[in-house]
């Protein structure tokens, strides 16, 4: 129920235009002397040719070529826009023009030419398909590129701390000389600054020294 309130208004629109182009188109062929019957069948040709090239549009596949069923429907539009104007006052009915006749007496024609290019020009589904582009068939697919995992970087040792007397004491030298080692600009010793003071580096002490570990 919802959907047919929504439906109301573009329903109403729709047969008002239809209504009035139908008219219009009518009045135009018979002011150009096509009366009776055949009249009436000029919107119907109008409007029948107008469906068809929309629908084709709609119903074009993705690489399809549109020019024509665009071409077409323009045309049909352009018709059906033109009789609106013209029974706006703009063309004296009583006596239209020559040209006018001349393009009403045409259409038939050029609608049913329109009409059957739509139906006939359409390649089948499978023969656009197969001239699409495709892949070369036979061809592996190309291995995905395995990435190198680098290797793991062993972890440096964490360095002993000891005091510049337990190092004076392994290097065998006075506490005075590693504490002017450890500082300076001159500095051979790297000075760690702990909560308990200064330290150095016990394996640097013994490379700067010299001096072997016990039992090395």
């Amino acid at each position: 129920m919802r959907a047919l309130r929504r439906l109301d208004p573009l329903l109403i629109q729709a047969v008002i235009a239809a209504a009035l182009s139908f008219a219009h188109i009518h009045d135009i062929a018979e002011a150009a002397g096509q009366t009776g019957w055949k009249a009436w069948a000029y919107p119907v040709s109008v409007d029948v040719l107008l469906v068809m090239a929309w629908k084709r549009l709609r119903e074009a596949e993705e690489g399809e070529p549109t020019a024509a069923p665009r071409l077409w429907f323009w045309l049909s539009l352009a018709a059906s826009m033109s009789a609106n104007v013209a029974t706006a006052g703009v063309v004296d009915l009583e006596n239209p023009p020559t040209l006018l006749r001349v393009l009403v007496a045409a259409w038939p024609v050029l609608a049913f030419f329109g009409g059957s290019l739509l139906v006939h020009s359409r390649k089948p589904p499978a023969q656009v398909a197969a001239q699409s582009p495709q892949e070369p068939a036979g061809e592996p697919a190309e291995a995905p590129a395995e990435e190198e995992v680098p290797e793991p970087v062993p972890a440096l040792p964490a360095p002993v701390l000891v005091t510049y007397a337990d190092a004076a004491g392994i290097a065998g030298v006075a506490a005075e000389t590693i504490r002017g080692a450890a500082n300076g600009p001159k500095a051979r010793l790297t000075k760690y600054r702990t909560n308990e003071g200064p330290r150095v580096d016990l394996d640097e002490v013994r490379k700067v020294y010299n001096r072997r570990p016990v039992g090395a």
